[in-house]
């Protein structure tokens, strides 16, 4: 079910614990989650994107599904309508000495 991107969710008033630390990879506190679900960021990949929530070391193991609890309570919606952000590897640098060694096959020296 796709949420209603019309919805007017007013303005995103202070709560108590709006400063504690949600992710604590990139230190994205419970008030920033809250303050871009009331900008207009509906989905965990938009609040991801933006606040880089789930995107530290941990990749969104410990806050992933806090901020979708957050999110979907600031909307009033059941935690389920809340997409999951999509997942990639993590990605280390390979020096380019590498892919210029490389035999036809495929397969390094």
């Amino acid at each position: 079910m796709r949420l209603d991107r019309s919805i007017d969710l007013g303005p995103c008033l202070p709560k108590e614990g709006d400063d504690q630390i949600i992710c604590r990879c990139e230190e994205v506190t419970q008030g920033e989650i809250r303050q871009a679900v009331h900008a207009g960021m509906f989905t965990l990949a938009e609040v991801r994107r933006y606040l880089r929530c789930g995107m530290g070391l941990c990749q969104g193991q410990t806050c992933g599904k806090l901020v979708a609890r957050i999110m979907a309570g600031e909307m009033k919606v059941p935690v389920s309508q809340i997409a999951p952000a999509s997942s990639r590897s993590p990605m280390r640098p390979i020096a380019m000495q590498v892919w210029a060694d490389e035999k036809e096959g495929g397969r390094p020296e």
